[in-house]
């Protein structure tokens, strides 16, 4: 089991060069993980705020801010926010503009990792899309139909997916055990099922962005 990013005081190298720490998104973890150690960018620490609040989106942004202060206080001086906006209204730029840091654009995952206009073009296809990540598929039983009670209340189903059409399966990798989860969730929705490969997408680059300003602030 990979263990939870968790936030550390930082440890400054001989060569003085404080990490760069990423604010996350707990349902982000592994990704980011995978794409630094894939890069070889150990100087790009991640800590996350529990996925479960999207449940809870306007909990994110005080929570955000008290993470980001914590980490200040910690030493790190570089910080980066690994959120979308995730349904908090603007909120979440805001708490980004009055602390100083940046964040990666877009509403939703969905967006920054099939890439904007892509994300668009899938809306404008279809507008009763249902979209799930690797992480969505992985705990699809437990994010959807138990903490929405469907398990209890299979009766609900029907009512509350009314209005798609279809799954759409963002894959960010190439797993056959997550795309027949993925299908399985389709089916138990009672729809059509896509699945269409994004990798990493705008992640990959934002977190490319982060490692190579750091590199030129620390050479500067």
């Amino acid at each position: 089991m990979q263990s939870k990013p968790r936030e550390a005081p930082v440890e400054r190298p001989q060569s003085g060069r404080a990490p760069t720490l990423l604010i996350a998104c707990g349902a982000l973890a592994r990704e980011l993980l995978a794409v630094g150690q894939a890069n070889g960018w150990p100087h790009l620490k991640v800590t996350c705020l529990p996925a479960k609040l999207h449940n809870r989106p306007d909990q994110i942004p005080d929570r955000l801010r008290q993470r980001i202060r914590t980490a200040r206080a910690q030493g790190y001086d570089k910080i980066y926010v690994v959120y979308a906006d995730c349904g908090t209204g603007g909120m979440l730029d805001t708490v980004c503009a009055e602390e100083g840091v940046e964040r990666i654009p877009g509403p939703h995952c969905y967006s920054f990792y099939a890439g904007g206009d892509a994300f668009n073009g899938m809306m404008e296809e279809e507008l009763g899309s249902f979209f799930l990540t690797d992480y969505l598929a992985r705990h699809f039983e437990r994010l959807i139909i138990k903490d929405m009670g469907l398990d209890r209340h299979p009766d609900l189903l029907g009512m509350m997916f009314s209005h798609y059409k279809r799954v759409v399966y963002l894959a960010q990798t190439d797993d056959p055990a997550l795309d027949a989860k993925a299908r399985a969730a389709a089916e138990r929705l009672g729809l059509a099922y896509e699945r269409r490969f994004t990798g990493y997408g705008e992640l990959a680059d934002f977190m490319a962005q982060a490692a190579k300003r750091d590199v030129k602030e620390t050479s500067a």
